[in-house]
């Protein structure tokens, strides 16, 4: 591997990785609609045009011992990114910065198909990484346009060819996508679906990244790709950063507290956009927003068109904003013991389980006594729509003959 210059950066220190836990009971079929993957060291190998190969992202070792991407020629230090499963509870607070450091599940197929029948997990929807600025906003944002559109493809290349066709019925094939230029983005969506697409993956609050913001046209073309192949527009909770703190606030506790407020925030615009009442196919799921806000939105937005007189200026004079978020929005839950039974407000049709591998937030190996917790007491066929039939029919993917319960 090809060292860089000396960054001064010292890679912290991190324990061996775990062993091995036993696989779980398993008690419910689940598809889980959010996890995440780190992509391997040759992610970009031989699949960008000849003469941008030499200019892919690479992974580098510094002297002081990290592995880093290099695109651009700036360094990205996120290598694990979060990866903290099979680690030492002493370690979560550790970023690793090395392949070694993280389970081979992150980054390999196989090991992650091995993971995910150690945490009983059929099927997983899964999120890029830093390499890409989880949500394509690395590449859109390249120096080189043509060389960053070049990165969007190969990435959903290595996606499509690596990590989904081996394990068509394991794994469901989320893209990228081009951003700073919504036409090529919109083509992008369009080639991926035709090949087996369901679901790409786009900030949850662009204006937040230096984007138009969600109500600009800027976004229709990328939208309409969305409606009209059926692509799941899927707007994780953080990928457009934590939202501005006061002075001293701790950055990592109080943004993580946070991650059910920059739900309801992201949700509310997507709504109050043009996007869902012109395209009332349009399908988007607020990936790792949980649950406890959506009942509280819905009262809300049911009051200002009844009785405050501030909803006027709502375009759809058929359907309320009510009407519309169960219509076109699907909301995915971690762990929400206490707002389950919010659940008919919501819809049962519109919430969706996750169990957010690798992450600080997740629930692997344990998935299954989390789901048990929070679901066990529901009617079975509730709890069926939750783990797994409202999954498999937004992103239209596969399920096995026999499942639980």
């Amino acid at each position: 591997m090809v060292k860089i210059v000396k960054l001064g950066i010292k890679r912290p220190v991190t324990n061996p990785l775990l062993p091995d836990p036993d696989p779980r009971k398993v008690n419910y079929t689940l598809i889980s609609v959010d996890d995440h993957l780190l992509e391997p060291k040759h992610t970009f190998e031989g699949r960008l045009p000849a003469k941008f190969q030499d200019q892919a992202p690479k992974v580098v070792e510094t002297e002081e011992g990290h592995e880093v991407w290099i695109f651009e020629d700036q360094p990205y230090f996120q290598v694990g990114f979060m990866c903290v499963a099979g680690r030492p509870k002493k370690d979560h607070r550790v970023e690793p910065s090395r392949y070694s450091e993280v389970r081979a599940g992150c980054y390999d197929i196989d090991a992650r198909i091995k993971d995910m029948d150690i945490g009983g997990i059929h099927a997983s929807v899964n999120f890029p990484s830093g390499v890409t600025g989880f949500g394509g906003t690395l590449f859109s944002e390249s120096k080189d346009q043509e060389l960053g559109f070049a990165c969007t493809q190969a990435w959903n290349d290595w996606l499509f060819e690596e990590w989904h066709l081996p394990h068509k019925d394991r794994i469901v094939p989320l893209g990228i996508t081009f951003l700073s230029d919504p036409v090529k983005g919109a083509a992008e969506i369009r080639r991926n679906a035709a090949r087996g697409f369901t679901a790409v993956t786009v900030p949850e609050q662009p204006h937040e990244l230096g984007y138009p913001p969600v109500f600009d046209a800027h976004w229709e073309p990328i939208v309409r790709a969305c409606a009209e192949t059926g692509t799941v527009l899927n707007l994780h909770v953080g990928a457009s950063g934590f939202p501005k703190m006061p002075p001293g606030a701790p950055m990592l506790e109080l943004g993580a507290t946070l991650f059910g407020p920059m739900a309801v925030s992201a949700c509310a615009e997507w709504l109050w956009s043009p996007w869902p009442v012109k395209f009332p196919e349009l399908k988007i799921a607020m990936s790792e927003g949980g649950i406890g806000w959506v009942a509280m939105l819905i009262d809300r937005v049911n009051n200002i068109m009844a009785r405050s007189g501030y909803g006027d200026g709502w375009p759809d004079k058929k359907n309320s904003p009510s009407d519309v978020l169960r219509r076109n929005f699907w909301f995915c839950m971690i762990d929400d013991p206490s707002t389950i039974s919010t659940r008919h407000t919501i819809g049962v049709e519109n919430i969706l389980f996750e169990s957010d591998y690798p992450h600080g937030d997740g629930t692997w190996p344990d998935t299954q006594d989390v789901m048990k917790n929070v679901l066990g007491s529901l009617p079975d066929n509730e709890i069926r729509m939750i783990a797994h039939e409202n999954a498999a029919k937004l992103y239209r993917h596969p399920l096995p003959k026999e499942r639980l319960p």
